[in-house]
């Protein structure tokens, strides 16, 4: 059993930054591929960003590339989303999920076992 804390969400303006913390308990992050994912209101729940287990490999959504960093503190057994450049259709809950089976974070939100509480991210116009 994986336990997933999120934290980092809130109220920002159009251009601004936040960063999201997903800190783990229960097993060690490094040794799982994570993804943060993300729904908005009256849409389906999509891929934002994942990190490989072991390596740290990493792949975003085109939708964020160039502006969202994704990255593990292993002694902080925690995985981070930086998110820059913010937009207003970044607008969503945002969940970090495990997936336990495969290396690379890949983008189908079923291969996911374990899943935070989400935490809500808001960029004003």
């Amino acid at each position: 059993q994986v336990q997933l804390v999120e934290s980092g969400g809130g109220l920002v303006q159009a251009g601004g930054s936040l960063r999201l913390s997903c800190a783990a308990s229960g097993r060690t992050l490094n040794n799982y591929a994570v993804g943060w994912f993300r729904q908005a209101p009256g849409k389906e729940r999509e891929f934002v960003a994942g990190i490989s287990r072991i390596n740290g490999i990493t792949s975003y959504a085109e939708s964020v590339k160039g502006r969202f960093t994704i990255s593990r503190d292993n002694p902080r057994n925690t995985v981070y989303l930086q998110m820059n450049s913010l937009k207003p259709e970044d607008t969503a809950v945002y969940y970090c999920a495990v997936d336990p089976r495969t290396y690379y974070a890949g983008s189908d939100s079923r291969k996911y076992d374990y899943w935070g509480q989400g935490t809500q991210v808001t960029v004003s116009s």
